[in-house]
């Protein structure tokens, strides 16, 4: 696979001067369908692997490897460009390169690194600790050494909005901005003035996750320098809703045939791509 030309869609686009909603995906089909309805990114989450690849809460279990191959899957289904959330890159500094060399081979286009202290450390339960500046300096160094391809996004990653106030969060992002990441994603920003503080502050683009309602507003972020904004994860979340209703239907005694919220076989068909297969089945097995 050629993975360069969909990283460069994407960098096109957080250098433009518009904020996109990126279409949270968690599997191949997924992707297919957020590509189908014009979305310009697809978001795999930290988070959303946890459930997709172990059915476990977000606790830091899933492994780098787990994330990478089914970041893989995703990728070849399909030509969407990618954002992954690669958490604290499953390590100390050495370990974010490793992260960044395997999730750049899988093929995404962009990926997150975060200042959290992860895993959750002993005696810290209910609590957001974050590693000190110089540790998370450090930590975007190494993801920055560890990319090949120069068409790769790399964001520095911060939820120091959560855990402390503007001055702090402008100074931590204005370190992170010098290391050379290409974007800083925020975490827990609520507020328009807190927003257009950091945005004053740094010179390069921003992209926003946990972020209050006062500030879904397209129009708003795009002058205000946000290229991306996170809606959630519902997509997974009405799946998991959706296939526990299925199921609990058919073991309450309802017929298969009176089930009419599943997908059609033409809109599986299509998310599928029968048509290709069947083309390649004709001209290589006849």
């Amino acid at each position: 696979m050629h993975w360069t030309p969909r990283r460069e869609r994407l960098r096109t686009l957080i250098c433009g001067d518009r904020c996109i909603y990126p279409a949270s995906v968690f599997d191949p089909i997924s992707a297919r369908i957020a590509e189908d309805l014009g979305f310009e990114s697809g978001m795999f989450a930290g988070s959303i692997a946890s459930l997709t690849v172990l059915g476990a809460p977000d606790l830091i279990v899933l492994t780098l490897s787990e994330f990478a191959e089914q970041t893989c899957r995703i990728n070849r289904a399909g030509d969407l460009p990618l954002i992954v959330d690669a958490d604290h890159g499953y390590g100390n500094a050495l370990n974010v390169k490793r992260t960044v060399e395997e999730l750049e081979i899988a093929g995404v286009a962009a990926l997150t690194i975060e200042d959290t202290d992860l895993p959750q450390p002993f005696g810290t339960v209910g609590q957001t600790r974050l590693l000190s500046i110089s540790e998370g300096v450090g930590k975007m160094k190494a993801a920055l050494a560890g990319r090949q391809d120069s068409s790769l996004i790399i964001l520095g990653r911060t939820s120091v909005p959560l855990t402390s106030g503007i001055e702090d969060t402008i100074h931590r992002v204005r370190a992170y901005q010098d290391t050379g990441v290409d974007m800083l994603m925020l975490v827990g920003v609520k507020t328009r003035s807190d927003l257009e503080a950091i945005a004053d502050a740094v010179s390069i683009p921003l992209m926003l996750g946990g972020a209050g309602a006062e500030l879904m507003d397209l129009d708003y972020l795009s002058r205000t320098g946000v290229r991306i904004f996170l809606q959630g994860h519902k997509p997974f979340m009405a799946a998991v809703k959706a296939t526990h209703e299925t199921l609990k239907a058919l073991r309450d005694g309802t017929p298969p045939a009176k089930i009419n919220t599943a997908a059609s076989g033409d809109f599986m068909k299509a998310v599928t791509r029968e048509a290709d297969y069947q083309n390649w089945m004709n001209e290589f097995l006849i």
